[in-house]
């Protein structure tokens, strides 16, 4: 999927702590505008995990979620996915103290999602994130569905807070 495979190039991009702001994550939100957005972004401490995954979603020529910047708009976007039925790519919403996170499924272990998203600790990279936090799973309208669910190794941080 060309929207994951633009996701997985962008590892690494990062804010910038202080006064200064990431010029490629303000690209993103110039080029999406607040139509899209919901909202006027001028600074990478906005929450941009969905500025993240509605630039990649657009750059593979699929429409985003209306109000793209809040994780909680990707929830009704495209089409339902079962769990069973998770495939790299898929769009994962879920629910946190404060708000919501969204990102793209990469696989699984037992209890958590290893998500890659954007604003994961200030940066684009992957995350474990606990399942029973997961509120939606979601998959463009129309694009049929490749892949199957990936387990992976479980050790690592979980992630009780994305912004």
């Amino acid at each position: 999927m060309k929207w994951f495979d633009i996701a997985t190039s962008l590892i690494g991009t990062r804010e910038i702590v202080g006064p200064k702001h990431n010029p490629t994550i303000l690209a993103w939100a110039k080029r999406l505008g607040s139509k899209i957005l919901g909202i006027n972004v001028v600074d990478d401490e906005t929450a941009w995990c969905g500025l993240f995954v509605a630039h990649c979603i657009a750059e593979a020529g699929i429409a985003p979620a209306p109000i793209a910047v809040r994780a909680s708009s990707w929830a009704t976007w495209g089409s339902n996915l079962r769990a069973d039925r998770l495939a790299p790519g898929a769009i994962l919403v879920f629910q946190r103290a404060g708000g919501g996170h969204v990102a793209f499924y990469v696989g699984e272990d037992a209890t958590t999602y290893h998500v890659l998203g954007g604003n994961q600790s200030n940066a684009v990279s992957i995350t474990r994130i606990e399942k029973a936090r997961c509120v939606a799973r979601r998959w463009p309208t129309g694009v049929p569905v490749s892949g199957a669910p990936v387990w992976v190794n479980g050790r690592g941080t979980i992630s009780k807070n994305e912004a």
